[in-house]
């Protein structure tokens, strides 16, 4: 059983952090599609989706009178983080797959332009960065399937991150205060 400030704040948190992604993708995709390759912005993202998490954790470790465990705040977080996933996700296969499938061509189109210039700053044979062409022309990351398989790719990410942010804020037991 699952105790109630861990489903509330979950919930929450969740929902927030899926909201969250929706706003700065519907901003990005307002402004410049550009912006979808940019590392600045996946930094930002990173660390505004880190301050979340550890607002998420403090607030529900303050909540919790008793002891708050490795496993209250790593199901806290992960509760979270599906549900802002899950939105998230939503959100991408409506707007890259029946509001503006154009777009997602557009973007892809980027990604292989950034990648080249990336991949030639570092002086990477042609024949790899010709090989990183075709996979990324071939996977459409922004189909129904490939949003599906990158949600798991960031359900993986968000259960490591999880784990370790678990470690963090896990209430020492009393003998060792």
């Amino acid at each position: 059983m699952i105790h109630e400030t861990i489903k509330k704040n979950g919930i929450t948190f969740g929902i927030i952090t899926g909201l969250t992604s929706v706003l700065i993708t519907t901003l990005i995709y307002s402004i410049d599609l550009n912006l979808f390759t940019s590392p600045w912005i996946g930094f930002s993202n990173l660390a505004l989706y880190f301050i979340i998490a550890v607002v998420l954790l403090v607030k529900t470790k303050k909540e919790f009178k008793d002891t708050f465990t490795f496993k209250d705040a790593f199901t806290t977080y992960f509760i979270s983080a599906l549900i802002g996933i899950a939105i998230s996700v939503v959100f991408n296969i409506i707007l890259f797959n029946f509001i503006d499938p154009a777009a997602k061509d557009t973007i892809k189109e980027l990604t292989i332009k950034f990648m080249v210039s990336a991949m030639e700053k570092f002086n990477a044979p042609a024949a790899t960065i010709n090989k990183a062409i075709k996979d990324l022309k071939e996977n459409d990351q922004f189909s129904i399937i490939g949003l599906l398989k990158g949600s798991l790719s960031n359900i993986v990410f968000c259960t490591i991150f999880g784990l370790i942010l678990a470690a963090f804020f896990k209430s020492k037991p009393s003998s060792q205060e």
